[in-house]
């Protein structure tokens, strides 16, 4: 199972993925009814997570929303440390996760807009690095790993600072490795060089721990939150959580 879903993510584009790998998953579901894990995206149990990654990781994936570890972070930290369940938020999630789309575009408090360039489930076609909406557009906006794809990452977060409302926020994730400072190198053009240098082939960059700083260099007020560690060992087991994962929290700078 763990070379299947390797090869399957490393191969086949995303924007295939995100049609019809949700099919075959649920299939698989039938072999992992459990109760020793729960997803808190969509509310199912099971014995295990599914494996997932380049380098697969155990228990990682959920079968039915496909939500992965980060995904049942965020989920969870939007759950308890902000407004977004509660208030009346215009939001726009660029690069939108299967697992989240149809759940944010259902709740009544939400104006949600959702934008790729060439995702077939965003209903907008948007290049980050020229958002096309105006200044101030959004209370809201969500951008994960997509930066580590895009040629100016300082110029696509200063279009995020740019529609974000006055009193707006955003998470911006993305993989950020234990090295001080991020690897770039624009010369390096060849898949399979990318991929040994920046962990897979369609990356530009491998992030250290500059991620943040590097963001704010846009005007984004970019904080590094602890979240995952103010939670029990418990929840983490129980959800599958990633124990380090640092959640980048923006506001408009």
């Amino acid at each position: 199972m763990k070379s299947i879903i390797s090869f399957v993510i490393r191969y086949i584009p995303r924007k295939y993925l995100q049609l019809v790998s949700h099919i075959f998953l649920r299939i698989l579901a039938v072999f992992y009814r459990g109760d020793q894990v729960s997803c808190n995206v969509c509310g199912h149990t099971f014995r295990k997570f599914l494996p997932y990654g380049r380098k697969a990781r155990e228990n990682a994936l959920c079968p039915n929303c496909l939500a992965l570890e980060r995904h049942r972070l965020m989920w969870l930290f939007l759950q308890e440390k902000t407004n977004f369940f509660k208030d009346q938020l215009r939001v726009l999630h660029i690069a939108p996760e299967l697992c989240f789309i149809d759940r944010m575009d259902a709740l009544s408090n939400l104006e949600y807009i959702t934008g790729d360039i060439e995702s077939p489930l965003a209903k907008v076609k948007l290049d980050v690095h020229q958002i096309p909406f105006e200044n101030e557009s959004f209370d809201v906006v969500f951008c994960n790993h997509v930066m580590e794809h895009v040629d100016d990452d300082t110029l696509a977060c200063s279009e995020i600072n740019r529609v974000l409302k006055k009193n707006g926020w955003g998470i911006i994730q993305s993989p950020v490795y234990d090295h001080e400072t991020t690897l770039e190198d624009t010369n390096i053009t060849d898949p399979a060089e990318r991929e040994r240098m920046f962990g897979q082939r369609d990356h530009v960059r491998k992030y250290g721990k500059d991620y943040a700083v590097r963001l704010s260099a846009s005007g984004l007020n970019v904080q590094e939150n602890l979240f995952v560690k103010t939670l029990s060992q418990e929840k983490i087991k129980e959800h599958g959580l990633p124990e380090n994962e640092i959640i980048y929290f923006c506001q408009k700078g």
